[in-house]
């Protein structure tokens, strides 16, 4: 990556280290680019608006996460009908571990990242402009339905918006909701095992393997 495409990524980097930090008040162009080390004006020149600032985060927020899963991934073709599922029972223990894997990670070393993308969803509820940005959350639900059709679930398209949907609440209760006083620490073995156990359960019922 080089370029413009380099310097959004880098403005966009900023943005989300200050959402974490103090939320949506505290995101400026002008706080960008002290926190960005670049000089004034430099946002405003590659993002003039408020909502270009915001998109350009949501985009980047989709593209780290791109990356955590691409070494996740399980075959998505979907079987064709009155074929046996391609995905068994261990694979999707498999998932399970990887999903929670991915999920600490998010409440670890990408917790800035993930308290970025809920600003902007936050955001988005109070500002209907950027209602677009939610768009950007099809990705990861496109996968889902692909993965449990080829898991053999009965209704692979609604299930697979329920799981993520179900996941995403999990990762919202361990960060910022009671869960995150009773839940173990993230970043632990026990964390790990106990996010692993929740999302095999999910998809047990959802497949019944």
């Amino acid at each position: 990556m080089s370029g413009r495409p380099a310097r959004v990524a880098a403005l966009a980097d900023a943005a989300i280290a200050l959402l974490a930090e103090g939320g949506m008040r505290v995101l400026t162009h002008r706080a960008v680019d002290a926190r960005a080390g670049v000089p004034l004006g430099t946002t405003s020149a590659y993002l003039r608006t408020r909502q270009a600032l915001i998109e350009a985060v949501v985009r980047r927020l989709v593209d780290l996460e791109r990356a955590d899963l691409a070494d996740r991934e399980l075959p998505t073709e979907a079987p064709s009908a009155g074929r046996t599922p391609r995905l068994t029972p261990a694979d999707l223990d498999q998932l399970a571990v990887a999903t929670a894997e991915v999920l600490d990670r998010w409440l670890t070393t990408g917790r800035d990242r993930t308290l970025a993308r809920y600003a902007c969803l936050l955001e988005a509820v109070h500002r209907p402009e950027l209602r677009r940005i939610l768009a950007h959350g099809t990705v990861l639900r496109e996968q889902a339905r692909a993965l449990l059709a080829d898991a053999g679930a009965p209704d692979p398209r609604r299930q697979g918006d329920q799981f993520v949907a179900f996941v995403d609440g999990l990762l919202f209760d361990r960060l910022v909701g009671a869960g995150a006083l009773s839940a173990p620490p993230p970043g632990t073995a026990e964390s790990r095992e106990d996010l692993r156990a929740a999302v095999r359960a999910l998809l047990r019922a959802f497949t019944g393997a």
